[in-house]
């Protein structure tokens, strides 16, 4: 998976309500690709939790 498409995946659960008012993406330019990998999963995980 390329960087591109993580972030795209991170766009994606930006809106959802449980992320609401964070900002989520703007670390991203400092995170590796393993950081990134993890942060883009716990946001992923955090927006399904109800």
């Amino acid at each position: 998976m390329t960087r591109s498409d993580l972030l795209k995946r991170l766009q994606e659960v930006q809106d959802a309500p449980q992320l609401k008012g964070r900002d989520v993406r703007s670390i991203t330019a400092i995170l590796s690709m393993d950081a990134l990998l993890k942060h883009v999963e716990t946001c992923e995980a955090t927006a399904r939790k109800h």
